[in-house]
């Protein structure tokens, strides 16, 4: 067997995690990305291929060079807000593009297939934690976007017998523990990475969207799992699609089940940098609901995850480490 897989979006934060441990257990992560919102410099653990997942003549390239096991796909749009201003992006590139690449597959004889979906799916959940069977009803482009391609795959898996694993994120955070990768994104949209930029005086002020929600202190609450244990949850994913072979089509929560507020995250990152973080509040944001937590039993049981590195603790410091060498470095 083969121990080639395809990463689309490999060049990404997650993706770029993912294939340090895919290689670290024996794998050869075929990195495949236009780099429009990838870092070259994460590519470290096998062959480069600049491509757009829309591209036909160039997936049929690699298809036919590699001999692959799997496809393991990241390279989708993921900015809530940039969403809704932008569908018409999400739409072509997070649907359209994904339904080529997954046809192309198919074609290909590449049937296992890991999909990086979202917790956008469920929209605004009325119960929490929230479980894979929760009603899913999207208030954002992008979580629609997400929905969609679940429903391809759910269809490719009854009329094709074609694999997949949908596997449904919380908020990712963290940083290797080597600190040799980590977020880097241009701009940077999300919160962990945000706050501490604001904590090493490298941005002048934090701004949060939203501190009258119906929580405890007014700021959304989010379940953050570290970059890490993604990165193992795909690799636990693909063993599993490797082993299980007959047109299935699961999706699995990732999360801690524990959720974790905007200004707790403020207050852990000040203790942590010995410093008062200038906090400047505005409106919610269009899309964005006040509580994510996940019920992640089923991924625990049926694909063995224990998010041993997902304590809200190390995911705060894991990227203050990353952030310190970046900003030194550069």
């Amino acid at each position: 067997m083969s121990n080639n897989i395809l990463v689309t979006g490999g060049a990404g934060y997650i993706g770029s995690h993912c294939c340090k441990y895919l290689h670290s257990i024996g794998y050869n992560p075929i990195c495949y990305d236009n780099l429009s919102r990838g870092n070259k410099d994460s590519v470290k653990w096998g062959p480069l291929i600049e491509g757009d997942i829309g591209d036909v003549e160039t997936l049929r390239e690699v298809f036919n060079s590699y001999d692959l096991n799997a496809v393991i796909h990241f390279a989708g749009y993921a900015y809530v807000t940039e969403s809704v201003e932008s569908p018409s992006m999400y739409y072509k590139n997070n649907v359209s593009n994904s339904c080529t690449l997954i046809e192309e597959c198919r074609l290909a004889g590449i049937n296992n297939f890991i999909f990086s979906s979202s917790c956008a799916t469920y929209g605004s959940p009325k119960i929490i934690p929230i479980l894979e069977d929760a009603i899913q009803n999207p208030i954002n482009p992008y979580g629609r976007s997400k929905l969609i391609i679940e429903g391809v795959l759910d269809d490719y898996s009854n009329a094709y017998g074609f694999n997949s694993i949908s596997l449904r994120y919380f908020n990712a955070g963290g940083a290797s523990e080597d600190s040799e990768i980590g977020e880097n994104h241009s701009p940077e949209t999300h919160l962990i990475p945000n706050v501490i930029l604001a904590g090493l005086k490298v941005k002048n002020y934090l701004s949060v969207y939203g501190n009258s929600f119906d929580t405890e202190d007014g700021t959304a609450i989010r379940d953050y799992i570290h970059v890490e244990d993604l990165a193992k949850a795909h690799a636990k994913a693909l063993d599993y699609l490797l082993k299980n072979q007959h047109g299935i089509s699961h999706k699995f929560n990732l999360g801690t089940g524990k959720g974790t507020s905007i200004n707790q995250i403020i207050k852990m990152t000040e203790n942590f940098l010995g410093v008062k973080i200038d906090v400047k509040y505005f409106d919610a944001r269009q899309g964005d609901p006040k509580i994510l937590v996940a019920d992640s039993t089923l991924a625990r049981n049926i694909l063995g995850l224990d998010f041993n590195n997902s304590n809200i603790e190390n995911i705060i410091l894991t990227s203050i480490n990353w952030l310190k060498r970046l900003h030194n470095e550069n």
